[in-house]
């Protein structure tokens, strides 16, 4: 086991690297000469050299690790013994950026760049600047600053610039000098009181899906380790659901045993951008789940290769959709599937009369929309008024104990989402699904037909249906399985075992 003192020093190489604002970094002089003693260094090169440096130390500050990983070559040469007395090393920068991400999750930072010189030699550069550096915690008496200076070497690869090395030359530090000491032992005093299932605070994301920015929070597993490759799944809930909803209930439960999970807002709703709002698109939202999956690969903690997808209620629908046209979603787990057809919409919507009458409505809202960019809305849920896109008693979506939290609206929704659920028939997709299923329901969930007409259709060999016994007149079981302990218990242990043997 390492010594204190040992990790001391290396959490100084990662703590004081490059956690600047760059809201703060000031203008500085750019050097006329280059390494190699040539002429002058156009004033564009050095812009994008310095936003390199910029770019990364931002995304730290902000904590958005892939980001600032994005700004690195795979191996980075990485010097602090001005600080730490430890010679310096390379590194391979996902455990450099790792690292950071651990020893800084309860830590604050607020650095200063300044006085910046640029040197280039063909698709060499070094880049040089002042540092001022403060940290704070909660539960740590007192800031810490340093200051000096910083050198970094950049080379031009594919016609990015990457930072290749880093070198701090010390100049003095002030305040709490044990602070990084302190860090390192509250970061193992939450470690080692943690209790299984225990989640940390995700991690905010974003990626885009068809030009709109998408919110997610990323959930990752208990001990989690930098520079290791988890597999990785994508959590759906509901129709016009957000992701603080049971999408984010079951992505922080599976997260607790050994997987990367993400849970977010689709398009037009919480977070997320998209126009207009609170417009529930099915096609949409299967193609946010592929983007997502897009997204989930980019990240060099994630698997590539090993990426699955978990839908609840009408998650599963488009969950199931997703897989079926999207080979790179290796497993699929379902929980209490709504899953519909011509027919089935029937039954909720009344009858055949009752379902053209709100595809007509759905339709003029459109031409509306069209026209004058106004949106019509209706009651996301209500017990008194019948236009209501939910119209009974359902706590869940009541209860701001259970499912109505301040980020999801309980008086909009867009009636031009009639036409686009009501016309939707997923059960085709069934014909196509060559990934391991597993289908997880009740006799008291919804349409308990449906999710067993659907998995007797699934083309892959390997699928499951697992039926949770439940009383036969229990209408409302459905909801159970949004955030009912005994419920959503079951069904996480159950896909954490499929996904563990899937992916």
């Amino acid at each position: 086991m390492k010594s204190i003192k040992t990790k001391l020093a290396s959490a100084v190489v990662l703590a004081l690297a490059v956690n600047t604002l760059a809201g703060c970094a000031s203008p500085g002089g750019v050097t006329a000469g280059n390494m190699g003693g040539e002429a002058t260094i156009q004033l564009a090169e050095s812009a994008q050299l310095k936003q390199s440096i910029i770019s990364m130390v931002n995304a730290i500050d902000n904590k958005q690790w892939d980001k600032a990983s994005a700004q690195f070559n795979d191996q980075v040469f990485v010097d602090y013994s001005s600080l730490s007395g430890q010679p310096g090393a390379m590194t391979a920068a996902s455990d450099l950026v790792g690292g950071w991400q651990n020893l800084l999750a309860r830590v604050s930072t607020l650095h200063q760049l300044s006085n910046f010189a640029i040197s280039v030699e063909g698709d060499q550069a070094e880049v040089s600047s002042h540092v001022y550096a403060s940290h704070s915690a909660e539960g740590i008496d007192g800031y810490w600053d340093a200051y000096g200076r910083y050198q970094h070497e950049l080379r031009k690869i594919d016609g990015e610039w990457k930072i290749t090395s880093m070198t701090l030359h010390m100049h003095g530090q002030k305040g709490n000098l044990n602070f990084l000491a302190e860090a390192i032992e509250m970061n193992a005093t939450v470690a080692s009181n943690s209790q299984p299932g225990d989640q940390a605070t995700p991690r905010k994301v974003e990626f885009v899906s068809d030009g709109a920015k998408l919110v997610g929070n990323l959930y990752l597993p208990q001990n989690y380790a930098a520079g290791k490759k988890y597999p990785a799944v994508i959590v759906s809930g509901s129709w016009t659901t957000v992701k603080e909803q049971m999408a984010g209930l079951y992505a922080e439960k599976l997260a607790g045993q050994e997987f990367i999970t993400l849970a977010f807002d689709f398009r037009n709703f919480g977070e997320s951008e998209g126009e207009p709002r609170f417009y529930e698109n099915p096609l949409q939202k299967v193609e946010d789940i592929e983007n997502a999956v897009t997204f989930l690969q980019s990240l060099p903690e994630v698997d590539a290769d090993k990426i699955g997808a978990l839908g609840i209620c009408a998650g599963s629908m488009y969950t199931l959709m997703a897989a079926a046209e999207d080979k790179r979603i290796k497993s699929v787990v379902t929980a209490a599937s709504w899953l519909h057809d011509a027919e089935a919409v029937k039954l909720f919507y009344g009858g055949d009369e009752g379902v053209q009458a709100k595809i007509a409505e759905a339709r003029a809202a459109k031409k509306r929309f069209a026209e004058t960019g106004e949106v019509a809305y209706i009651p996301s849920i209500s017990t008194s008024d019948e236009s209501a896109a939910m119209f009974g008693p359902y706590d869940y979506y009541l209860n701001p104990e259970r499912g109505a939290i301040p980020q999801w609206s309980t008086d909009k929704f867009a009636v031009m989402t009639w036409e686009d659920w009501l016309t939707l028939d997923p059960m085709p997709s069934a014909a196509r699904l060559t990934a391991p299923t597993l289908m997880i329901h009740s006799d008291g969930a919804v349409l308990p037909q449906y999710t067993k007409q659907y998995f007797d259709m699934i083309a892959a060999t390997d699928k499951e249906l697992y039926w949770i016994e439940t009383e036969l007149d229990s209408p409302f079981h459905q909801f159970s399985f949004y955030d009912q302990e005994a419920e959503v218990n079951e069904s996480v242990e159950q896909a954490r075992q499929w996904f563990a043997r899937q992916l």
